[in-house]
């Protein structure tokens, strides 16, 4: 079967896409990927074929001015950051990207279309034509649901009356900001014969699944619609990944990782080199293509390089240090290693609650001391209870990456097996 997968270069989310169409060709099928120039690079060898978006706003280099999003300018401004990703991404270019897969379907007719959770366009674009498609949602659950605080909050689950007003006050004042873009939706959906909806989020209803790669183990248990499904996370590494070998020496290996993206984390990084060289440990940090490794002096025992492969310097390390987004967080945790985590906003705050229930992480502001840092990770290498949190949890990671739960569900959706509900 031919599928269609729509994308977006969000950074992190990159290398989980990339790994859903490897996995995709593996099983024997053919994909499109329609997508930033950026991702070109990341699919080089895999067999997908590649076109890039044409009118949807995109990325044409990893320059930062380039960047469509730039949620750095927001980061600590909730309600201004949520403003920016809809009207950016999520549904202010809603009709471009359904005219750019119309075009690519029209092109070449797919079976099924993959679309990332962001891109409500694409969803539009297939459902004006039949197409059954697939929400993709590279990290935990999104959308506003019973028992799950809103998205990007950092709050724990409500526990009793108050916590629950809590969040359905919380809930309510997310759906009102997002749904000032159901204009553009609903404008989006009748340029291409589709009727209105009563929220933005109720695009996700025309979708035959909505399939979250991560484990429901990781998530916070909640009341989901019937059609999403938890396949279990990808642990790929991103395609610019390279060896690494550690310092030498016999103290315990930390690993440090940050986004790959920019999110003015330097400054971060250079604390944590600090926290690090006061300690009696060896470590790896990876800067990432956003962060030139010579802004963030090492030392002998600490090696600050640009990438790293994670899942080889994982399996070596006895602690790791990450701003806990989803795809570093989870690949940690799937080696067993617990992990100091400084949030910096998007998702990360909610990944370190979810870690935190099992006792595998322990959990920093971004702008914690050196000092802070350094007993953080003194805590997580001689508390031997953390190393099993992040064991028992690793394991059930483990088992849902190495099923067949994502690609059985796509082949389901392109065979309509799975059909999308009436409006």
């Amino acid at each position: 079967m031919h599928y269609l997968a729509a994308m977006w270069d969000g950074g992190g989310t990159v290398p989980v896409e990339v790994g859903v169409v490897r996995r995709l060709l593996a099983r024997g099928h053919t994909v499109t990927v329609l997508g930033d120039p950026t991702i070109a690079p990341d699919l080089a060898g895999t067999g997908a074929e590649f076109r890039s978006w044409v009118r949807a706003p995109h990325r044409v280099s990893t320059a930062r001015e380039d960047d469509v999003f730039k949620d750095w300018e927001v980061l600590r401004n909730p309600p201004a950051l949520l403003g920016r990703l809809r009207d950016r991404l999520v549904t202010g270019p809603a009709a471009a990207q359904a005219a750019d897969v119309r075009e690519a379907l029209a092109t070449r007719p797919a079976d099924a279309v993959v679309a990332n959770a962001a891109l409500l366009g694409a969803m539009v674009g297939a459902e004006s034509l039949g197409v059954p498609f697939a929400v993709l949602s590279p990290n935990v659950y999104s959308r506003p649901a019973p028992g799950l605080p809103p998205f990007g909050s950092g709050l724990r689950p409500a526990r009793g009356p108050a916590g629950r007003l809590r969040d359905r006050a919380l809930t309510g004042l997310v759906d009102r900001l997002w749904n000032r873009g159901l204009p553009d939706l609903d404008a989006a959906r009748a340029g291409v014969g589709l009727g209105p909806l009563p929220s933005v989020w109720a695009q996700w209803d025309r979708a035959a699944r909505v399939l979250v790669l991560t484990s429901a183990v990781f998530d916070l248990p909640a009341e989901l619609p019937d059609g999403v499904r938890y396949v279990g996370p990808v642990l790929d590494d991103p395609a610019w990944a390279e060896p690494v070998e550690p310092p030498a020496g016999d103290g315990p290996l930390v690993a440090v990782g940050l986004s790959s993206t920019w999110m003015r984390q330097e400054d971060v990084l250079r604390r944590i080199v600090a926290a690090l060289a006061s300690l009696d440990v060896r470590a790896v940090v990876t800067t990432g293509p956003a962060v030139d490794p010579a802004e963030v002096p090492g030392s002998g025992r600490i090696a600050v390089v640009r990438s790293a492969s994670h899942a080889q310097l994982f399996e070596r390390a006895d602690a790791v240090v990450t701003h806990a987004g989803h795809g570093t967080l989870v690949r940690a945790l799937a080696a067993g290693v617990p992990a100091v985590c400084l949030p910096m906003g998007r998702d990360q705050r909610d990944n370190v609650v979810r870690a935190a229930r099992h006792g595998a992480v322990v959990g920093l502001p971004a702008r914690a001391s050196s000092g802070r840092i350094a007993a953080a990770v003194r805590q997580v290498l001689t508390d031997p209870a953390y190393r099993r949190g992040a064991r028992a949890l690793g394991a059930r990671l483990r088992a849902d990456a190495a099923g067949t739960a994502l690609v059985d569900e796509l082949e389901a959706v392109a065979r309509r097996r799975v059909v999308p509900r009436p409006a």
